[in-house]
């Protein structure tokens, strides 16, 4: 093979072969094919495309790079949740235990925050004594046991994603579905589960700002997931807001704990309940505990308690508390409108709660809490966020970052609560 014919065919429009794309897959990997000829590649896809036989194709050799891990002898189904990240998405620490709590078995390799959206990594390592990096066999042994694991996945999962994810960040083509789609389902067809439900963001906090744009790459990979024999459903979410009342690691696991008591704020509540539900379908347990029925009866509760002390943490540790706050407060009466998710994004990720660069350190109790959003009644002076951050020095650049980011309108204007759950994509 030829790496400059692959690069010459897939711009001229051309439809690579599967041994061509087989091979120049493998050999990056290898390190024989060099990152700027992969980068003149990964371009010509952006603008081009692939096919959805040439997508089966990359996402198959991806996933063939590495292992592929299977749970056999579990005594209960296997299922997940993938989210395409938003702001104050928490969803995965209360979804998890739930599903397990049901029946399922959950393995959910997770990912770490960059930019405005977080990484449920970095809440869950606000626990005091918490790992996200555990062996095969621990997992495994951790989902026989408990039910639910929530880990980092391994070196040998999909190691051509992890070299692509980082070329395509340096190369201006993050943005290509195609590229998004086998990155996403090559780790979670690799990672072993029977059934997977999509959490596709959709609006300004999102990576997909459109409808349009979030169905397609919905669709891709409902479609590359069925092609690899893994049941497959989609559910677009609105992301123009922030998802419950926190953006930060200890701020949103306090509040995931919250609703796994009973508590916590109503959109949080209302979407883990729905993605548990289409998870507990997906691997065909229906007609069992409602999701509902096991956070009243305490065990979506115990299931957190025994996953978390299985992976070292401590749940009954107090979370970290930033040692600085600072209180925005509404400048004039009225209806909260909007509250901008990006934003609070951005704010949070100034306050320390995220990072620029994968190596960079992130601070657990750093955040912003917010105290109103689309729909309430505030009045003047009343308190809008508070910002939470380990050095007071951060305050200035998050607050530019809030700047506008909140519309107040009259008493009586007329507002409308907009839809959580957008559209289901799937059989």
């Amino acid at each position: 093979m030829d790496v400059v014919d692959i690069i010459r065919s897939k711009r001229d429009g051309s439809e690579l072969s599967d041994g061509a794309i087989d091979w120049v897959i493998a050999a990056y990997t290898r390190g024989e094919v060099a990152e700027e000829q992969m980068s003149a590649l990964l371009m010509a896809i952006f603008f081009v495309g692939l096919t959805p036989q040439e997508l089966n194709r990359w996402t198959a050799a991806m996933i063939a790079s590495g292992e592929r891990l299977s749970f056999p002898g579990l005594g209960r189904p296997t299922t997940d949740k993938h989210s395409t990240g938003g702001v104050g998405d928490k969803i995965t620490l209360p979804l998890t235990p739930i599903v397990a709590a049901c029946g399922a078995a959950v393995p959910q390799l997770s990912g770490r925050g960059l930019g405005h959206t977080g990484g449920t990594l970095d809440k869950l390592e606000s626990i005091r004594g918490w790992r996200a990096s555990i062996s095969n066999e621990e997992m495994r042994a951790q989902l026989r046991d408990v039910g639910a694991v929530v880990c980092a996945a391994g070196a040998g999962l999909a190691p051509a994603d992890r070299k692509l994810y980082a070329l395509r960040d340096v190369t201006a083509t993050v943005e290509s579905i195609p590229l998004i789609a086998s990155s996403i389902m090559s780790k979670k067809i690799a990672e072993g589960t029977s059934a997977l439900v999509l959490d596709v963001k959709v609006g300004v906090g999102a990576f997909m700002k459109s409808r349009e744009r979030a169905r397609e790459l919905a669709t891709t990979m409902v479609g590359l997931g069925s092609a690899h024999g893994v049941n497959t459903v989609a559910l677009l979410t609105a992301m123009d807001t922030p998802l419950g009342l926190t953006a930060g690691n200890a701020l949103e696991v306090a509040e995931s704990l919250e609703v796994l008591a009973g508590g916590g704020p109503a959109d949080v509540v209302e979407l883990t309940l729905a993605l548990a539900r289409e998870m507990l379908a997906a691997c065909g347990l229906t007609g069992g505990k409602d999701p509902a029925d096991a956070i009243a009866d305490g065990s979506a509760m115990d299931s957190w308690n025994a996953m978390i002390r299985a992976q070292g943490g401590d749940p009954a540790a107090p979370l970290p508390v930033a040692p600085h706050r600072h209180e925005v407060v509404a400048s004039s009466s009225g209806r909260v409108v909007r509250v901008d998710a990006l934003a609070v994004g951005v704010a949070a990720w100034r306050l320390g709660a995220g990072r620029a660069r994968k190596e960079d350190a992130v601070s657990f109790g750093a955040g912003v809490q917010m105290h109103a959003k689309p729909g309430d009644i505030v009045t003047a002076g009343s308190p809008l966020f508070t910002l939470h951050a380990d050095d007071e020095a951060r305050f200035d650049r998050a607050l530019d970052a809030l700047t506008g980011a909140v519309d107040i309108a009259a008493f009586d204007a007329a507002w409308s609560k907009p839809a959580l759950l957008l559209e289901r994509v799937g059989a």
